[in-house]
């Protein structure tokens, strides 16, 4: 599941798309690559969560900046 890509449902970032990043036990860790930058992932609950059909590759998870191009190129625009 990481690589994913997810909007968030419910708290201060709903409707952003974030990006899966790790997961435990019941909780999963997502990124933007701005707000939450791949060093400081947030901690969201999955049932907060609507998944999608993409999913990113490895090396795009890799940068803050690599992150967020590839969320754009998949059709999410970041907001100002």
């Amino acid at each position: 599941m990481v690589g994913r890509v997810v909007i968030s449902k419910s708290g201060r970032d709903k409707d952003k798309a974030m990006v899966i990043v790790k997961e435990t036990e019941n909780y999963l860790l997502v990124c933007d690559g701005k707000e939450r930058p791949v060093e400081r992932p947030k901690r969201k609950n999955p049932k907060h969560l609507k998944l999608t059909r993409l999913h990113l590759e490895a090396h795009q998870l890799e940068t803050n900046r690599t992150l967020r191009k590839a969320l754009k190129d998949c059709g999410y625009e970041e907001e100002m």
